[in-house]
C-alpha cells in the first residue's frame, strides 16, 4: 500500500476504530484525542496504520498498543 492511501474497506476502518479507542483505553484519554493525534498532530493514522494494516492487524491488542505508543514517542506525538 502507498502511504497516506485512504481507509479502503470495512476492515480497516474497523481496525482503525480499534486503535484509536484501544490506544485512548490504555492512556486513560478520549478517543477524540487520540484521534486528532493520529490525524491533525501527525500522518500516523495514513502514513502508518492504514498501510501496515496487513501486518498489524494480524498481532494482539497488547502489541499493537505499545507499537502505536512506540510510533507516537518516536515521532514526538502527544495526546
Amino acid at each position: 500500500m502507498i502511504p497516506g492511501e485512504k481507509i479502503k474497506n470495512a476492515g480497516e476502518l474497523e481496525f482503525v476504530v480499534f486503535c484509536i479507542e484501544n490506544v485512548a483505553a490504555k492512556l486513560g484519554v478520549e478517543a477524540q484525542r487520540v484521534y486528532q493525534a493520529f490525524t491533525r498532530k501527525s500522518d500516523i493514522l495514513y502514513g502508518y496504520i492504514v498501510p501496515e494494516y496487513e501486518v498489524l492487524h494480524t498481532q494482539s491488542r497488547e502489541y499493537i498498543v505499545d507499537d502505536l505508543l512506540e510510533v507516537m514517542k518516536e515521532r514526538g506525538v502527544e495526546v
